[in-house]
């Protein structure tokens, strides 16, 4: 299919969309050829889904009454026969497109002869209300959705589909915990803990708040959602940031989607910028009934993007069967595959495993040595120090989303390795391997060292180094201390995020640990010093996670 319809031109790509591709005049088009059955403009390919579903059912736009009365903008995708159908409601993604981010792909859908409503979240573009992050407010909304629509379809529903991208991928999940009609869940590109997306390991994403607060420019948020926002940007209130994201976390609500046990659907990116995996990963592990987490190469929205742009891609496909599977009792094998498939980084093979926890056979402990060597065997007594304040080569990516983009072009940032200035950060590395190294699951640091001040912090980089000093990145973590006592030891013990990378014969492992970097808020004092070191009776040491 021809992509030109939903690319943006050459031009600058405006510097607050979460999804760069995403072309509004291209999609204010489609959705009009859908009213109006006047294609021209279109491409062939756009032209044909048009025409195919004009032929079975008919869309029109309109308002959803939400909670507290407030007017939703929504538009419906409806089949005129009498016949039940299953449903589907999506929720939008954050972003002043709302519910025209999903034109296409809620077309391909009704084609398929689902009944379908998407509409946009309260506070945003055309709709009323206030951003509530996916508070009660926007639960409620999300049933009131589904009974707009179940009253559209004069009750003839037979199963019901929720299914969202991005921040409308939580939302799906809260309405499905909280309204026993839901039947299945689609979560593309999700959270599971929302207090994780803000504190990572007790740090401040400030990044990924900033993104998130620039893409909401001209939304209407509530005045509580400013004040968490700047909270995480200003490190204040911090318990009452993780109370208010608390009820906002699906993983708060996995009880409930196990009773009924709800199908849900999971995917994500492994260098994901906005929501880092692991504690989306954390939910999966929870949920026990039908479940499927897809990982990619690329960050936050990037996977999935070229469906939404109405071209093949394999996990809008997975999702289609996903639905087909659970709402409609059309056997597609989906469930007879393994609950998670994993793309591996570099050479884009898929793997398909039974479970997350088959990904990996087997750990190698490496421990930090004094001379920067990963070894087989530990080493007490060496102190590496690392002066705070200054930043490296080393850093989690070059921005927020749009680094995925060059990653799933085959153009993954290169880093200057050798170029890190040992006084500003600690490396450690391996001997050139002698044989492909494949990282499979969840790599855990356990490091000791000493801060001078009160709070500290660092960021974990594992990095694949090539024999001429460059470098890609691996996985990163980073770890805050907010202990109040000054001049003592701290023991970080952390997962880094998951991954599935392959480390080509010949190459390094490194492991960089320094104080600084611009993803994150930094606890440090200017020009203060932190101690690396690794106690006898705890000895500092890096858990690599293998496959077979």
């Amino acid at each position: 299919m021809a992509s030109a319809d939903f690319t943006r031109s050459p031009a600058p790509l405006p510097p607050v969309s979460l999804y760069p591709e995403l072309d509004a005049a291209a999609l204010t088009a489609y959705a009009a050829a859908l009213e109006t059955g006047e294609a021209r403009g279109l491409s062939p390919a756009r032209a044909a889904e048009v025409e195919e579903f004009r032929s079975v059912a008919v869309f029109s736009r309109g308002k959803v009454t939400g909670a507290d009365g407030d007017l939703l903008d929504a538009a419906l995708w409806r089949h005129t026969g009498p016949e039940p159908r299953a449903v589907i409601v999506m929720p939008s993604p954050w972003t002043d497109l709302g519910w025209l981010s999903y034109a296409v792909q809620a077309t391909l859908f009704a084609a398929r002869g689902y009944d379908v409503l998407a509409y946009t979240a309260r506070g945003f573009a055309g709709s009323l209300g206030e951003v509530d992050v996916a508070g009660p407010l926007d639960v409620a909304d999300g049933s009131r959705a589904l009974d707009h629509l179940i009253e559209r379809c004069a009750g003839q529903v037979t199963r019901v589909g929720f299914l969202g991208a991005s921040y409308g991928s939580g939302i799906s999940q809260l309405v499905a915990a909280h309204d026993t009609r839901v039947d299945a869940v689609v979560a593309l590109s999700t959270w599971g803990d929302l207090g994780e997306v803000f504190y990572e390991n007790s740090t401040r994403r400030t990044a990924a708040v900033r993104a998130l607060l620039d893409a909401a420019a001209r939304a209407r948020l509530s005045p509580q959602t400013r004040s968490v926002f700047e909270n995480v940007l200003t490190d204040r209130d911090v318990q009452g940031t993780l109370r208010w994201a608390e009820k906002r976390s699906p993983f708060s609500h996995v009880k409930e989607l196990n009773r009924r046990q709800v199908p849900v659907f999971f995917s994500h990116a492994w260098h994901e910028t906005l929501f880092p995996g692991n504690q989306t990963l954390k939910m999966f592990n929870e949920l026990t009934g039908p479940k499927r987490l897809d990982y990619s190469i690329g960050d936050h929205c990037g996977p999935e993007m070229s469906g939404l742009l109405g071209l093949p891609n394999r996990i809008w496909t997975d999702a289609h069967r996903w639905f087909d599977q659970h709402l409609r009792g059309i056997g597609t094998g989906i469930a007879d595959e393994g609950q998670v498939i994993g793309e591996v980084m570099w050479s884009r093979a898929l793997e398909p495993r039974p479970g997350w926890h088959s990904l990996t056979e087997g750990i190698r402990r490496l421990y930090l040595g004094s001379g920067g060597e990963l070894a087989g065997r530990p080493e007490a007594g060496w102190s590496t120090p690392v002066l705070c304040g200054v930043d490296t080569p080393a850093a989690v990516a070059d921005a927020i989303v749009r680094a995925g983009y060059a990653e799933m072009a085959g153009r993954p940032k290169r880093y200057p390795a050798r170029d890190i200035d040992r006084t500003v950060a600690a490396v450690w590395a391996t001997p050139p391997v002698e044989e492909t190294t494949r990282l499979r699951g969840t790599p855990r640091l356990r490091v000791t060292y000493r801060a001078a001040n009160p709070g500290s912090s660092f960021v974990a980089y594992l990095f694949d180094q090539a024999p001429d000093g460059s470098a890609h990145i691996v996985t990163h973590a980073p770890y805050t201390d907010r202990g109040p006592e000054p001049d003592r030891l701290v023991g970080a013990d952390l997962e880094l995020q998951a991954t599935a990378y392959d480390i080509p014969r010949g190459h390094r492992l490194l492991l960089v640990l320094d104080a600084l970097d611009p993803f994150y808020g930094d606890a440090n004092l200017p020009r203060a010093t932190l101690a690396f070191t690794s106690p006898e009776a705890t000895p500092s040491c890096l858990e690599l996670p293998l496959g077979g």
